[in-house]
């Protein structure tokens, strides 16, 4: 594909917090930029939070542009500054594709592009915002804006193919119209970590010999840590020694310290407290097990990073977990809320470190290299080379208006995905 000009592309987004959807985001301008079709722009809003952020290195590795006002909560006078400053924006950047993240940055965005008159939307579902555990007249309002933002999307990419399939459930966009392209990482970070698990165990007061059964989540409702607490006294029960490796921070550090106090398990859990993601491969490496007791998710990116250094999982069975967690082969899945199954699950990888190998052996081959960032980005790029292919007339024009012009036909892009 050549033109006379880079295909210019928009990422937009509510907030760069240290998160899976960010990291996706920002990886994907990342690579993106460095292929020589593309001149790749990220947009943020402002959204501070205990997690940490990823600003400072977008500031380093991207074309970044800031709007304070597009922030994650609803706020009417913000959010119509955000939507007025979105189109001044993508107006005045001429974009051929804006590329749309998350729920209010993806409605604001998309209907900001369309009346921008950019040529192609494109926006990534990485979870449905809409979902049992909120109130019914939330889930509605939101499906209301997924439904109207439908007809002017172009393409939808998914970081799991369920996700996928409960979009189009609710009535969202074609199915022609959708791919599942996993949420890509730094997977070396984790295939070739050189860490020193004893080191970590013992920086955190983990005896040498203790089992380690490992979470890596904010201390969050949702995040399932009270199903975890659930099912903690039967693992204790066979496995004595097992110490409950607690990695992040939140607002339930007080109350989940209580209950284990109130088990009488309070000394077989670490509160590690918030980590920089740097450090989430020396954190992975001492664990045993890792569990994902998550009541909703898009694809834990969690489980193919534990995979990757050989940790066999176990998770609950929701959104795009089973895409991963396969049964007898990298681990199990139980059903939401079953805290004895989980228990089971758990302490039988608990009592055979030969099955824990295997499966861990099984995981680092299924993930690589389905979850590599390259991988993501190429993926990405074949999807705008369809759909640039598809619209060379909505170019043409679109190019003509700005007093540019096509150069060579799209025809010698690579494979598109179908």
């Amino acid at each position: 594909m050549i033109t006379e000009n880079p295909i210019r592309v928009l990422h937009i987004i509510t907030r760069m917090i240290v998160g899976g959807a960010q990291e996706n985001t920002l990886l994907s301008v990342e690579g993106l930029d460095q292929l020589p079709e593309y001149e790749v722009t990220l947009l943020s809003g402002i959204d501070n939070g205990p997690e940490g952020d990823l600003l400072e290195r977008a500031r380093r590795t991207t074309r970044l542009i800031i709007v304070p006002e597009l922030g994650r909560n609803i706020n009417p006078l913000s959010d119509v500054i955000a939507f007025w400053k979105l189109f001044r924006l993508i107006r005045a950047g001429r974009y051929h594709i804006v590329h749309t993240h998350s729920s209010k940055a993806g409605v604001l965005g998309r209907i900001a592009a369309k009346l921008a008159g950019t040529p192609i939307i494109v926006h990534t579902l990485h979870s449905l915002v809409f979902h049992e555990y909120q109130p019914w007249l939330i889930n509605r309002l939101w499906w209301g804006m997924k439904k109207i933002c439908a007809p002017i999307t172009d393409y939808f990419i998914s970081v799991s193919s369920v996700i996928s399939q409960k979009a189009l459930a609710a009535g969202i966009g074609r199915m022609e119209q959708y791919a599942t392209i996993y949420s890509g990482m730094e997977l070396d970070w984790f295939l070739k970590a050189d860490v020193d698990p004893l080191a970590i165990r013992r920086e955190f007061g983990i005896p040498d010999n203790a089992l380690v059964v490992g979470k890596v989540a904010r201390l969050f409702p949702l995040k399932g840590h009270d199903q975890l607490m659930d099912a903690a006294p039967a693992i204790v029960a066979q496995h004595p020694n097992v110490r409950f490796f607690l990695i992040g921070d939140g607002i339930l550090y007080d109350h989940l310290r209580e209950r284990a106090r109130q088990l009488g398990i309070l000394d077989n859990f670490v509160f590690a407290g918030l980590i920089p993601r740097e450090r989430i491969p020396q954190m992975l490496s001492a664990m045993d097990v890792l569990v994902h007791t998550s009541l909703r998710e898009g694809l834990a990116r969690v489980l193919p990073q534990a995979l990757a250094m050989g940790k066999p999982c176990v998770s609950f069975d929701i959104d795009g977990a089973p895409e991963v967690v396969l049964p007898e082969q990298t681990g199990y899945l139980v059903a939401p809320g079953d805290s004895a199954g989980l228990a089971a699950a758990v302490a039988r990888l608990l009592a055979d470190s030969q099955l824990r190998a295997r499966m861990g052996e099984a995981g680092r081959k299924l993930v690589d290299p389905a979850f590599r960032a390259e991988t993501m980005v190429q993926q990405i790029a074949a999807v705008y080379e369809k759909l640039l292919e598809k619209q060379q007339a909505k170019l043409l024009r679109f190019n003509q208006r700005h007093g540019k012009t096509i150069t060579k036909s799209l025809k010698d892009a690579r494979p598109s995905i179908s």
